[in-house]
């Protein structure tokens, strides 16, 4: 957890615009510019100025995931991970896997990223698969942190936020679930090759990246049609039950029932109490249960969040910053079930507990950014938000 604070304090000691995470942000910025150039091609030159989600979130999606899988196939990422996972794995004293996979989750996803120790997941002690699960629910992947730029969420913050996850998921995971057993990758921190899934060149590579990032902005796609129908069909059923039990003004809504459930967690975050206490548990709340890209989505476009004031915006943020959801459950179960059959019982055993120490870590880097950050409005300025 001093890591964390560390992070944050680097995050805040200088003005938002001069530090290196507003850099890694406007790199990420020009990339939906490229992505926009196919669209163009592919359409017309209006399409990307539309603002739909289908053509400007996506398409950045894709190109992204391509452009990850070509540094992958170069040797980029790995080198770069492995630098990140060192830092980790001397400061903090976790195994080798470990500090891998937590250092690899904020920049391939949670399923990505255990592939990078596939030889060793059929050998991770049951404290090393519950941090490698719960390193995946703490962050975000960079396949969708360019979608949320998009968006229009702060890019400085969503950055911040996953690099603060980092530390804290491997603290919470170890304080909920201590090492008891010898770990074959104490003392060395290593990425091993996958010859046999290895692409031919880089055009290879690129291709395989662009088919990879079709499917994923696929099942962004139709994931978020379907939450978002079967939550308004959810609102519909709870609003006519509501009448009965005269709750109407508000109406009875999934979202009103996370935001009390969640209400005390706000409270905690420290949000203030002008009113924005219920709409931020709610953010919270629909994160939880639907996902973070529903919850950024309403945090962005929906009118009843646009008074929300700047400090309960950029806790609001953070708090989202993660992928500790329902549906996560089943990609990292699928994805960990995949890759060794064996320990499939263990990954469903201990999924529960690590998507909720995957929650509490992203919820810690939202506490931290509410107690040291104190120019909030800087982070939603016309520059910021952009960025």
């Amino acid at each position: 957890m001093f890591v964390q604070f560390i992070v944050a304090l680097m995050r805040i000691a200088k003005v938002p615009s001069d530090d290196i995470f507003s850099f890694v942000s406007e790199l990420a910025r020009d990339l939906l510019g490229f992505a926009d150039q196919g669209t163009t091609f592919l359409t017309a030159a209006t399409v990307p100025k539309l603002g739909w989600f289908l053509v400007s979130v996506l398409p950045a999606v894709i190109f992204f995931v391509a452009l990850v899988q070509l540094l992958y196939y170069w040797g980029t990422l790995q080198w770069f991970i492995q630098k990140f996972a060192v830092f980790f794995f001397w400061s903090m004293r976790v195994s080798g896997a470990e500090a891998v996979v937590a250092a690899a989750s904020p920049f391939i996803g949670q399923g990505e990223s255990a592939m990078l120790i596939k030889p060793f997941v059929a050998h991770l002690t049951q404290a090393e698969l519950h941090q490698v699960m719960c390193s995946g629910f703490a962050t975000i992947a960079g396949s969708v942190l360019v979608a949320y730029i998009a968006l229009g969420v702060n890019g400085q913050a969503l950055i911040s936020s996953c690099v603060m996850s980092i530390p804290a998921s491997l603290a919470i995971s170890k304080l909920r679930y201590p090492e008891t057993e010898e770990t074959l990758t104490t003392g060395r921190c290593v990425i091993p090759d996958d010859d046999e899934h290895r692409a031919a060149n880089s055009l290879h590579a690129f291709a395989n990246g662009a088919w990879l990032g079709l499917k994923i902005a696929g099942m962004i796609l139709s994931t978020l049609l379907c939450i978002i129908a079967f939550l308004g069909l959810a609102n519909g059923l709870l609003t006519w039950w509501g009448r009965y039990l005269n709750i109407n003004d508000p109406p009875l809504t999934v979202e009103l029932i996370v935001g009390y459930i969640c209400y005390p967690i706000a409270f905690l975050l420290g949000v203030p109490r002008n009113g924005d206490l219920l709409k931020v548990a709610q953010l919270i709340g629909t994160k939880l249960i639907a996902n973070e890209f529903v919850a950024y989505t309403a945090l962005q476009t929906d009118p009843a969040y646009a008074d929300l004031s700047p400090r309960s915006r950029l806790i609001a943020t953070y708090a989202l910053c993660g992928f500790a959801n329902i549906g996560s459950l089943g990609t990292q179960i699928g994805v960990l079930s995949q890759i060794a059959p064996s320990r499939g019982g263990d990954v469903s055993r201990l999924a529960i507990s690590a998507l909720i120490a995957g929650a509490l870590s992203t919820l810690t880097s939202a506490s931290i950014a509410g107690l040291l950050v104190t120019n909030q409005a800087a982070y939603f300025t016309p520059s910021a938000a952009n960025g």
